[in-house]
């Protein structure tokens, strides 16, 4: 996408009203590439497994108290998180940050972040591969037919640090959107975005939204809080509209029907909260943003 010279490039470090850096650190590669890697490692269900496995080298060099205990460490914490509700409580928490809103009077436009398709699969397959995060898309569609005149504006490039080419995940939903019958010329693409906060940076960038308009931001409801962070720190006003939702009240009350969900749950739970805590520390997002009527 080409900016103009009165236009913001990712690369610059303005302040929002806020107080916080609209766009990514210095060398947004850097940074993209560590969290990357630091998400990885920080999941609870890679967390056991490095703990099991460092447990069995201990025992391979025969320090067997050593790695006897995190064995039964490793054990424990397979059972306990895979079992408990506790990827349940904490994805609740993310989920009812923000209500779906009524919404009243026209609506200027869309804006859908990415995370609905799978990329790698795509470009294997030669097809629109989607994720469990689907509902992204099938939800902007039904509010394009909802809101006729409504700008759909489609957010993410290429998050992945192993693929560099080929279509954008923008590209890629304007593609399924158009198969379903949305015109092609409702919709708009970010493709330079590779991060929540760089969606956030780009969407406002394409869409230069004015004072008084009326933006739906569309996403996981798990993921509302940190794209709310995101965007109120570039200092794009939009209404959070959460879709996506994977757990409800009376899960608290059961155990996970299998050890692969609870760990699943966990680890998206898990993300999406140190992912808040990075993004305060490194961008001076809000840390748990609250709706804007509190």
């Amino acid at each position: 996408m080409l900016i103009g010279p009165g236009e913001l490039s990712s690369n610059e470090m303005p302040r929002s009203a806020h107080g916080a850096v609209d766009s990514v650190p210095s060398d947004p590669h850097v940074f993209f590439v560590l969290s990357k890697l630091f998400s990885a490692l920080t999941f609870p269900s890679n967390l056991i497994g490095l703990t099991a496995l460092l447990g069995l080298v201990f025992l391979v060099f025969r320090w067997r108290k050593a790695g006897g205990f995190l064995l039964i460490a490793a054990a424990v914490l397979l059972f306990v998180i895979g079992w408990s509700p506790i990827g349940s409580l904490a994805l609740l928490a993310l989920e009812n940050r923000f209500p779906r809103p009524a919404i009243e009077g026209s609506v200027t436009g869309i804006v859908v972040l990415g995370g609905q398709i799978d990329t790698d699969i795509s470009q294997d397959r030669q097809t629109v591969a989607l994720t469990d995060a689907a509902e992204r898309l099938t939800k902007t569609a039904e509010l394009s037919r909802l809101y006729p005149d409504a700008r759909i504006l489609i957010s993410g490039g290429i998050g992945d640090l192993l693929l560099e080419q080929g279509k954008s995940e923008a590209a890629l939903a304007r593609d399924l959107l158009v198969e379903i019958g949305i015109p092609r010329e409702r919709i708009e693409l970010e493709e330079r975005s590779r991060n929540t906060c760089e969606n956030a940076v780009e969407s406002k960038v394409v869409a230069k939204p004015e004072p008084g308009a009326t933006w739906l931001l569309v996403t996981s409801a798990f993921h509302m809080p940190r794209a709310v962070a995101c965007f109120r720190a570039a200092d794009f006003s939009a209404t959070p509209y959460p879709v996506d939702y994977l757990v409800r009240r009376s899960d608290l009350h059961r155990p996970a029907p299998s050890i692969s969900v609870g760990l699943y749950l966990t680890d998206i739970a898990a993300h999406e909260w140190i992912g808040l805590l990075a993004y305060h520390l490194a961008k001076g997002t809000e840390l748990f943003p609250l709706p804007e009527s509190q």
